[in-house]
């Protein structure tokens, strides 16, 4: 089996006609375009296994992606408060500013 590894816009081709790009990543799912002769059939796999269709013997299922949080505790909560009011201190800098908005990306407000 063949693994290819892709950056956007990355592109490969099946049997000469059939073209299969990268087009983005978002989250969890890969975008990607095919471009494949009409009379070439073209299924999603849960297409193709609710119709009917066998799953085929060479398609394996994908690890879960374990996403590890930070617990959240006393001790982050007043470090992210003290961390406020030092900026506080220190003006609306555009840079202050950046780092409030890093911030509020990595403990967005409830």
């Amino acid at each position: 089996m063949l693994c290819i590894s892709m950056k956007a816009g990355d592109y490969f081709t099946v049997g000469g006609s059939t073209v299969i790009q990268f087009n983005r990543l978002q989250g969890d799912r890969v975008h990607l375009v095919v471009n494949a002769p009409r009379e070439v059939p073209v299924l999603r796999g849960e297409v193709l296994e609710r119709s009917g269709g066998q799953r085929p013997a060479c398609v394996f299922d994908a690890p879960r992606q374990i996403v590890k949080q930070l617990p959240w505790n006393g001790e982050k909560k007043r470090a992210l408060l003290e961390i406020g009011q030092t900026l506080d201190r220190m003006g609306d800098s555009p840079e202050v500013r950046t780092l409030r908005e890093k911030l509020a990306c990595i403990f967005p407000a409830p």
